[in-house]
């Protein structure tokens, strides 16, 4: 009996010296809820699964407070060794001058290799550089999306519309029927970033301002997108279209409760709808515009990317690589897709979820990664503006104007325009 508590406890001081020999990294990120449960259960499957590293992820609120307290801790050399930026505070961070190592070098420094093609056509550009090479590491993505009523459109005698004139088509009819057609949770993304990605439409100079931060300016004045707000105002003016404020929740919810027969939300929504929504539901991808040439092509995506902060020691670098690393294999990919609801941002994570049956039980779940999947384009790629967080409020503001009959669409374009040129500006002059 003493032989065997002695190798006891050699075993478990093995185990401790093991444990403090591991080199911690640290993850800071802006998810709560499950996602952020989801995000506990990634950083226990890394550090289970070797015994060099130690994972350590921190919840810092919302996306807007994650990136203001990451540019604030580079700033006082207290970063964390990756950050979880979201697709509007892209620009801010990749043009820190310093604060961040491209993560497809990063991975390429410790012995990796990263294959772009992997990954499927919607996610691949946005958080590259203007050659493909990947700056940022995607991974939570979403792409915008209709739900569909079915007891809605079953009433009302109607399928679900491809393009905006089929929508115009049927919506007095969904009227009739006693819903309200359409509604949507965010202007900005949904209905002007992509508006521009699934009409395949320059939204920014600068090729949407990857190439250059110097003279980049903003294309909210274009006639098509300045149309589509028209559309929207003569929609809503008629009771085709319900716009219930700048909160998701609040344009979302009536959907759950069975008065609008479409909406316009997240591909990382289905989840949360299954045991909120009061009735049967399905899915669609986003409508274009059918009169549009070159319409038709695949979104942008939503959510956002883990960004390497630069100035950690070789060792803490290497160990972010074995997560970054860890996060593409097509398991983990698999398996926080099914937790979350955010889509496959791989091949092969999409195929193995596909042949285990996944999306016969589930089809909603699979709609946000074929939309994603449709072709690709000159202006679908991903947008990269300084300051854009700042701008998508100046959006919000004059989007509530346009229908509170304040402004016109044109008028609030313009509005836009001037104050957005304004901060990309200012933002060129800071930038570095």
């Amino acid at each position: 009996m003493s032989k065997k508590i002695a190798f006891a406890g050699l075993a478990l001081a093995f185990s401790v010296t093991n444990s403090y020999a591991a080199t911690t990294i640290t993850w800071w990120h802006g998810m709560g809820g499950r996602n952020g449960e989801v995000i506990n259960e990634l950083a226990q499957k890394f550090n289970a699964s070797q015994s060099e590293c130690a994972l350590n992820p921190v919840s810092k609120g919302t996306y807007e407070e994650a990136l203001s307290a990451g540019i604030a801790a580079f700033r006082s050399g207290e970063q964390p060794n990756i950050l979880q930026v979201f697709d509007a505070g892209a620009a801010t961070i990749i043009n820190a001058k310093g604060a961040t190592i491209a993560a497809e070098d990063l991975l390429k420094d410790n012995g990796y290799t990263l294959d772009r093609d992997a990954f499927i056509e919607g996610v691949r550009y946005f958080y590259a550089d203007a050659s493909g090479k990947f700056v940022g590491m995607p991974f939570n993505s979403s792409a915008p999306i209709m739900y569909l009523n079915d007891e809605a459109l079953k009433k009302a005698g109607v399928e679900a519309p491809k393009t905006w004139e089929e929508f115009e088509a049927i919506a007095p009819k969904l009227k009739e029927a006693g819903y309200i057609p359409l509604v949507q949770s965010q202007l900005t993304w949904q209905f002007t970033e992509n508006f521009f990605s699934r009409n395949n439409i320059q939204f920014a100079s600068n090729n949407n301002g990857y190439d250059s931060v110097v003279d980049t300016t903003i294309n909210v004045t274009d006639p098509n997108h300045v149309m589509m707000y028209e559309k929207l105002k003569a929609w809503y003016d008629q009771g085709l279209f319900g716009y219930y404020g700048a909160a998701w929740n609040d344009n979302q919810k009536m959907f759950e409760e069975g008065k609008a027969a479409l909406w316009i939300g997240s591909s990382g929504s289905f989840g949360g709808l299954q045991k909120t929504a009061k009735m049967p539901f399905s899915a669609t991808f986003l409508p274009y515009w059918g009169s549009i040439k070159g319409a038709g092509v695949h979104s942008f995506i939503g959510g956002a990317a883990l960004f390497a902060m630069a100035g950690k020691p070789a060792e803490e670098n290497k160990c972010t690589a074995a997560f970054f690393n860890f996060l593409t294999s097509t398991e983990i990919q698999k398996f926080y897709h099914e937790a979350t609801g955010y889509v496959a941002i791989t091949n092969a994570a999409y195929e193995l979820a596909k042949s285990e049956g996944y999306y016969k039980e589930k089809p909603a779940a699979e709609v946000g990664i074929k939309q994603l999947q449709l072709p690709s384009a000159e202006w679908n790629k991903g947008y990269r503006l300084g300051f854009y967080p700042q701008i998508r409020a100046i959006m919000e503001r004059e989007y509530n104007r346009i229908f509170a009959g304040e402004t016109t669409p044109k008028a609030a374009m313009e509005t836009i325009k001037k104050e957005a040129d304004e901060l990309l500006a200012r933002f060129a002059k800071t930038a570095g």
